[in-house]
């Protein structure tokens, strides 16, 4: 019996991780480019998209595994979506009042959260199997890790657009921003770049899991 706190205590933390690194929505599942790439073109925009998903990925997932015993297969899907679009109604509200300016920037892609596959993916596989803890969890950690990608698009994409970070020069002064950087082009580049950066950290990561197993077994052979 109390070995059971120190068994559930990795469980738990493995089942954020992976959101973040192994599950990531953007860099590893290719899921939710749309907001990734149409609202990164500065870090604060990246920031408020980021914190909005997060709080409708971890409502809706908490609401969805809550009702999962009371939903008919039947209507899960029509019922899922309208638990996320409650969330996504909340958010658009608040958004509105605290910063015009924010949502101004994001627009229509605040309420195009609804239709975001990373949230309705995970009410359908994560949520609706497992209890509210563990999807709460799962729903925060993907949210974390969707947030990580926004961040890392948005940061290199205003630094390299504008010469500067959240109204903090980062060049000297006769820096010549790559214009580019701001607009839909500049977004598809640092995309591919970091793409191709964490399948190179996935493969590099397989090949040292996979000598680490061959010099096991040849340690057992001898």
């Amino acid at each position: 019996m109390a070995t059971l706190p120190t068994q559930q205590k990795p469980i738990t933390m493995d089942t954020f991780l992976r959101g973040i690194w192994e599950e990531n929505p953007v860099f590893i599942m290719l899921l939710g480019l749309c907001p990734a790439l149409a609202v990164t073109n500065t870090t604060f925009n990246a920031i408020g998209m980021g914190a909005a998903t997060i709080f409708v990925l971890v409502g809706s997932s908490a609401l969805v595994s809550l009702l999962r015993d009371f939903i008919p297969k039947q209507v899960r899907i029509a019922s899922y979506i309208i638990i996320i679009a409650t969330f996504v109604t909340i958010v658009d509200y608040v958004i509105h009042a605290l910063d015009l300016n924010l949502y101004n920037a994001l627009g229509a892609f605040i309420q195009l959260i609804v239709a975001n596959c990373v949230i309705l993916g995970r009410a359908e596989s994560f949520a609706s199997k497992h209890r509210i803890t563990k999807s709460v969890i799962n729903a925060f950690g993907i949210g974390v890790g969707f947030t990580f990608a926004l961040l890392c698009l948005g940061t290199v994409r205003e630094i390299l657009g504008a010469g500067e970070i959240l109204g903090f020069a980062v060049f000297p002064a006769g820096f010549q921003p790559w214009v580019v950087m701001v607009l839909p082009p500049g977004g598809f580049l640092v995309l591919g770049a970091w793409l191709l950066l964490f399948a190179w950290l996935k493969e590099r990561k397989a090949r040292k899991s996979k000598k680490g197993e061959g010099e096991e077994e040849a340690i057992y052979a001898t």
